[in-house]
């Protein structure tokens, strides 16, 4: 594995590498932020009055978390000091905070999305991760994590090319629900999703159909406390 990346010298150069690498996908970047967002709110039952984006990078979900659940406080949190530069000078009504080992002072949360952040935490602090997750998670409460799916080749492909993702280390759907439920989490559910493009339309719509078929880009792991 390589050594960790320091996301602070992709600050500048994200959206560009992202549309790099799923261009051939769907040309709107945008496509795939509203996507996660819109399939962890169709899950919901519970309101959410406070909210948690780990691992949020330059802020690219939170407008979409913002427009998804407009009564709760959104925040959001990244190890890179850089990504939330840009995230605050673009949303400086958003309460950013820098992650780190003493951040102690983010309160609990009704709901905490964490989207593509696993594989770059080296294995040997994936539960000390899913702790802090549980921590910070009110009772009840509900954990959505998206991950690349391992079993797709185009995905492994786009991983393999991507500067920022040289650190990264897949996983399985089943390694990721044993990191949350040694943490304490309850009542996993997962599914696979993004299987069609957006311009497939009637096909795009069967995805909901097809969350037990490991042939997606991605999927995702729901969990409560």
């Amino acid at each position: 594995m390589a050594d960790r990346i320091d996301f602070d010298k992709y600050t500048e150069q994200y959206n560009r590498l992202l549309h790099e690498g799923t261009t051939f996908f769907s040309k709107n970047d945008a496509y795939f932020a509203k996507y996660k967002v819109d399939l962890m709110k169709s899950r919901l039952s519970r309101p959410v009055n406070r909210l948690l984006e780990y691992g949020c990078g330059i802020g690219r979900n939170i407008p979409f978390l913002r427009g998804a659940f407009p009564d709760a406080e959104v925040v959001g949190t990244d190890i890179s000091r850089a990504s939330l530069e840009v995230a605050r000078l673009n949303q400086p009504d958003i309460k950013f905070i820098h992650e780190s080992e003493n951040a102690s002072n983010l309160g609990f949360f009704d709901l905490i999305f964490v989207a593509c952040v696993f594989h770059h935490v080296p294995i040997v602090e994936r539960n000390r991760l899913s702790d802090r997750l549980y921590r910070h998670l009110r009772s009840p409460g509900d954990l959505f994590v998206f991950e690349h799916n391992p079993y797709n080749p185009v995905t492994r492909r786009i991983v393999s090319k991507c500067a920022y993702d040289e650190d990264a280390v897949l996983l399985t759907p089943r390694e990721l629900r044993g990191y949350l439920s040694t943490a304490g989490f309850k009542s996993a559910h997962t599914a696979y999703c993004l299987f069609f493009p957006p311009s497939f339309g009637s096909l795009a719509r069967l995805e909901s159909k097809l969350g037990w078929l490991p042939l997606g880009g991605q999927y995702f792991v729901h969990v409560s406390k």
